[in-house]
């Protein structure tokens, strides 16, 4: 196997400084972690330039993620000419921050090695091109606001990241502003574009959908922006276009990845100058919509691979909400779960079977919501709660297997563990010899539901849930 390309990492170099101060962090301190209803915190990074053109130059992180690169719009802007556009980002998760390369032309070293995806260790030093970084996770942690609501629009969530997603988009949707939404197929993009619009002071007029991935290359342009009669053979009358029909709406562009080269400068011209010109005729038309584009590519590696303006997508990506896949949320499935089961059936009232919930936590979704959707109607039209029970473990790899077998198992035992202790999280806690915290994100996680505490004797009770603070534990003043 050839080892790393030596314009990347020079290993021959002298050692790199060691920080002169050094903060010893667990794990779960290193990434996010909720702390009430309403609030969480991130993991603060510091990212240091301790070889290369820009050293000593440095960079600390506002949100989840920190981007590297030598566009416009990173968070830590290089010049070394070896380094991409877009080059790689720190994300902060639940598991700590992750290294991502984003389809770089040199490549991301971690440890002497090329990685595409790596959770990084305090201290480490990460090679792109020429240049050297240090990463120092901080003891200072920032605070974003969270929705205490569970939905925005048509989208549910009770997980963190979605209530984040809420909170932003709540706070956005009253606004012209431009959003980009990415997110896997069957994550709820082209729902979370008819939440906002629904929540924005456009709500009144159309949303208009623009599929990219569907219309055919010659005419797309003609359905964008409309054409006169004569434009071309066919064209025997004048046809308005999708930005005009949207007057005073919204226009969601749906797979915008998928925007032939040749139409990218015009749409960008459209989105500068808020104006159009229709096929086949030299006048400009003002038009008034707001813009939202989907995706479920990460246009910046697009960008990289040449596949997609930078400058097109600097217009985009005014707001990004990136969408995760339902696997990263598995608190979410017996929410969604409840609230497809009552959609979908007959009876008024009705509530999904605990045995289908168990059985659908374990599913890997690579259809996400729209999959787990799938799975809902075929249990109601086959009455089967075990219907997704029996799935051989020979048809997963070992790995998606372990995961799932392991997923059971814990459910299974959360669920028995706070049932023992009444619904009591510190007392299970304690006999677990977990951090209570802890055991709450575990709870959520997996969907396992407290049950409801006994009343004291001065008659206060407390109610079942995802395991909120309890009645001998101080709670959380902020």
């Amino acid at each position: 196997m050839p080892g790393p390309r030596s314009n990347v990492l020079r290993l021959s170099l002298p050692p790199i400084p060691t920080p002169r101060r050094a903060t010893v962090m667990t794990v779960h301190d290193q990434g996010t972690r909720e702390l009430s209803r309403s609030r969480y915190e991130i993991a603060k990074v510091r990212v240091t330039v301790v070889r290369g053109a820009d050293a000593p130059l440095a960079c600390e992180s506002s949100g989840v993620e920190l981007t590297i690169g030598t566009a416009e719009g990173n968070d830590l802007r290089l010049t070394d000419p070896s380094v991409s556009r877009h080059h790689c980002v720190l994300a902060v998760a639940a598991h700590g921050v992750e290294l991502r390369d984003l389809d770089s032309t040199n490549g991301t070293m971690l440890g002497g090695f090329r990685v595409n995806s790596a959770y990084v260790a305090q201290g480490a030093t990460i090679g792109l091109g020429e240049t050297v970084l240090r990463v120092e996770i901080l003891a200072d942690r920032l605070h974003p606001s969270v929705s205490a609501e569970d939905r925005f629009g048509g989208v549910l969530g009770r997980s963190v990241v979605m209530r984040r997603l809420f909170a932003i988009a709540a706070q956005v949707a009253p606004s012209d502003a431009t959003i980009l939404i990415e997110g896997e197929t069957g994550t709820g993009k082209g729902m979370m574009a008819e939440a906002i619009h629904a929540a924005s002071r456009r709500s009144h007029a159309p949303l208009v959908v623009v599929d990219c991935a569907s219309l055919p290359g010659p005419l797309m342009e003609s359905e964008l922006f409309g054409h006169e009669a004569g434009a071309f053979t066919g064209a025997t009358s004048r046809r308005i276009g999708l930005f005009e029909s949207a007057a005073g709406g919204t226009i969601l562009l749906d797979e915008i990845g998928e925007l032939p080269a040749e139409l990218q400068p015009k749409l960008l011209r459209a989105i500068e100058r808020r104006e159009i010109r229709r096929v086949g005729s030299n006048t400009r038309i003002p038009v008034d919509c707001r813009i939202i584009a989907a995706t479920n590519r990460d246009l910046r590696r697009e960008v990289n691979r040449g596949a997609f303006r930078s400058d097109l997508w600097y217009r985009l990506n005014t707001v990004r909400l990136v969408l995760p896949p339902l696997r990263e949320r598995r608190e979410d499935i017996p929410l969604l779960v409840q609230h497809l089961w009552a959609e979908m059936s007959p009876d008024a009232g009705s509530v999904a079977p605990e045995e289908l919930i168990a059985n659908l936590m374990l599913g890997d979704w690579r259809g996400n919501v729209r999959e787990l959707a799938h799975a809902v109607e075929r249990a109601l039209a086959t009455g089967d709660a075990s219907l997704f029970a029996d799935v051989s473990e020979l048809d997963q790899t070992f790995r998606v297997a372990k995961e799932q077998a392991m997923a059971a198992w814990e459910r299974q035992y959360l669920a028995k563990l706070v049932a023992r202790h009444g619904g009591n999280v510190s007392q299970a806690a304690r006999t677990a010899r977990m951090d209570r915290s802890h055991l709450h994100g575990l709870l959520r996680r997996h969907g396992v539901l407290v049950p409801p505490r006994a009343p004291t004797e001065a008659g206060a009770g407390a109610t079942g849930g995802f395991g909120g603070p309890d009645d001998d534990e101080p709670t959380d003043p902020g």
